[in-house]
């Protein structure tokens, strides 16, 4: 099976954008090759409530679906929602000053983007488990 290059990001939340401390919540994951964006969610409020007790845990919740929206090219997702699969991957990942922020673009070799979505969330997302 042919293996093709694919790009991803964590997406981060920063709840106190003056502390810089931050908490992996989501990966995104685009393939050009295989016609593939993707998002993985998974916002810890425990994990959260540690960096900031006063984060509002909906409101980030719904900053971190409305990316989700994007990659998934939900008609709510608004004009951005629209753009082609790179041109939203790379919105998504453009630097910003806000409590969502993306991490660095990475690459890898895959031959299975939805897969390696799954992958890198429970390798760089998910509570680590002993």
């Amino acid at each position: 099976m042919t293996r093709d290059t694919f790009e991803y990001a964590v997406l981060r939340v920063v709840p106190r954008i003056e502390r810089g401390e931050s908490l992996n919540a989501g990966v995104l994951v685009y393939c050009r090759q295989r016609d593939y964006l993707g998002s993985r969610l998974h916002l810890d409020p425990g994990r959260l409530r540690a960096l900031d007790p006063t984060a509002d845990a909906t409101a980030i919740g719904r900053a971190l679906q409305a990316a989700a929206d994007v990659c998934a090219a939900d008609p709510g997702a608004g004009a951005a929602g629209r753009e082609a699969l790179g041109s939203r991957f790379r919105w998504l990942t453009a630097p910003r000053s806000t409590v969502i922020q993306p991490g660095p673009v990475h690459t890898g070799l895959t031959d299975d983007p939805d897969a390696e979505a799954d992958r890198l969330l429970r390798l760089l997302v998910l509570p680590v488990s002993g």
